[in-house]
């Protein structure tokens, strides 16, 4: 059973950034796809963004097109802890930001962090 465990949400205005941090308890961590996504109020839960294992040492970043060139997802193995920076927040980036963890290239999410609040105001 893999927990995860997300922080760095908050109220910022907008043109603000936060760095999301999701901390993992596999201690293989290295070999899980990890993603983030987003559930604003009223709507249904999205996909943000994802790093891939593609095998060995090997990730790819994928994003969602409304937040393409904006957040950048990134990894540190050795912390098992995955990010998810933001800049340039826009209101409609509010919503609760949750992590997921899916076993080796996976796209199929089977752990889930318990989210983290983010809150941008105008």
């Amino acid at each position: 059973q893999v927990q995860l465990v997300e922080s760095g949400g908050g109220l910022v205005q907008a043109g603000g950034s936060l760095r999301l941090s999701c901390a993992a308890s596999e201690r293989i961590f290295s070999s899980y796809s990890m993603g983030w996504f987003r559930q604003a109020p009223g709507k249904e839960r999205e996909f943000v963004s994802a790093i891939r294992w593609s095998g060995g040492n090997t990730y790819y970043a994928d994003y969602a097109d409304p937040v393409k060139g904006r957040f950048t997802i990134s990894r540190d193995n050795a912390k098992n802890t995955v990010y998810l920076k933001i800049n340039s927040l826009k209101p409609e980036d509010t919503g609760v930001y949750y992590c997921a963890a899916a076993l080796g290239a996976s796209k199929i999410y089977e752990y889930w962090g318990q989210g983290t609040q983010v809150t941008v105001s105008s």
